[in-house]
């Protein structure tokens, strides 16, 4: 398996400070292509949320260097995924502690992927959200919010959810939470496109919008892949979004 990946990100119309952080990291072992993606969308006042976003983003990003070598010498995703639920956890604790010693709170979603050739690792925290496009367009990653708890249990519907003054309310984040219970699967990779991005990034846009933008016959080449990602952000602005909007695109083929 081979992949193209980009990452566009933009502060939005009314933010003072982009919380959301990004991450991609690419390279090859035992000649195999391996990929590693991550979005965090951070919250909290003044800098925090950039602080807990970005110290995620860093952890993980050392991970990638220090520890991976050793996991592809014997791969085991069983294992590399129980790693990466225990790091959320260690996160989660420490970005805990730290608000709680300067009595502010701060945290950070967090959706990541780990592909190695054709097999892929998925951990989740939040509603950021994890996308597949290819004959159609699949949420991958399950939104930890109340207002999609509620909808699982059927006490409200899609259409009512969507005015919910709750539908912002998580459930769990990094940092901001007592515990955190990640999301986190392996899967075979197919061709197509996967599509992480922050909530700013998809409010405003349908499933169709984002299958037709982003159909693997049209993201041909990087170029593509970036022109259209910033397509799609200046179109969510004009919508009015006042979020921070992020959004990594991968192409595997």
């Amino acid at each position: 398996m081979r992949f193209i990946a980009t990452a566009d990100t933009d502060i939005g119309i009314s933010k003072s400070t982009n919380q959301d952080s990004l991450l991609i990291k690419h390279g090859m072992a035992n000649e195999k292509e391996i990929l590693m993606a991550i979005v965090c969308d951070g919250m909290g006042g003044l800098a925090k949320g950039e602080l807990a976003s970005a110290t995620v983003i860093r952890e993980f990003s050392k991970w990638f260097d220090n520890q991976l070598p050793y996991e592809l010498s014997d791969l085991a995703f069983n294992i590399i995924a129980a790693k990466w639920n225990l790091l959320l956890k260690e996160l989660n604790s420490q970005i805990l502690e730290y608000g709680s010693s300067r009595r502010v709170t701060m945290g950070t979603t967090f959706t990541g992927i780990l592909f190695v050739d054709d097999m892929y690792m998925v951990a989740h925290v939040g509603d950021s959200r994890l996308y597949s496009i290819n004959n159609g367009i699949q949420q991958l990653t399950e939104d930890h919010t109340f207002i999609a708890r509620e909808i699982r249990k059927g006490t409200i519907t899609q259409e009512q959810a969507k005015t919910d003054k709750r539908r912002n309310m998580l459930l769990q984040c990094i940092g901001a939470s007592d515990k955190v219970e990640p999301q986190v699967f392996t899967a075979q990779a197919q061709r197509g496109v996967y599509m992480l991005c922050s909530d700013g990034f998809r409010h405003t846009l349908s499933s169709q919008e984002l299958y037709n933008a982003l159909h693997p016959t049209q993201l041909v080449d990087k170029n593509v892949m970036h022109s259209t990602s910033k397509y799609l952000i200046d179109l969510i602005k004009k919508r009015g979004e006042k979020d921070n909007i992020s959004v990594i695109l991968i192409k595997a083929e």
